[in-house]
């Protein structure tokens, strides 16, 4: 079983950035793929952005040449570099992390983007 741990989240002004970490703990084999995804109030849950076990990376077009995803490998953690941001980013943004044999979500960090 895997757990996920995320922080970073808060306030910031449009066009300020921020930073999310994602930590993976547990009794498990395989980390494949590590990713973020973000749901808005009354919205779906969509993926940010996620990064493979060779260093593939995969964006929404909403976030490409703002975020920028990356991975510690040997602490089995991933980053969100967040800049740029903008009111529409407002969102709960969770951790994904997928092993071999299963899945784990964080518990979800707040982001919100206003003046």
């Amino acid at each position: 079983q895997v757990q996920v741990v995320e922080s970073g989240g808060g306030l910031v002004q449009p066009g300020g950035s921020l930073r999310l970490s994602c930590t993976a703990s547990g009794m498990f084999y395989g980390i494949t793929t590590m990713g973020w995804y973000r749901q808005a109030p009354g919205e779906q849950r969509e993926l940010v952005a996620d990064i493979g076990a060779g260093g593939r990376t995969n964006y929404a077009d909403s976030v490409k040449g703002r975020f920028t995803i990356s991975r510690n490998y040997s602490k089995n953690m991933v980053f969100l570099q967040m800049n740029s941001l903008k009111p529409e980013d407002t969102a709960v943004y969770y951790c994904n992390v997928r092993t071999l044999r299963t899945m784990g979500w964080g518990q979800g960090t707040q982001v919100t983007v206003s003046s």
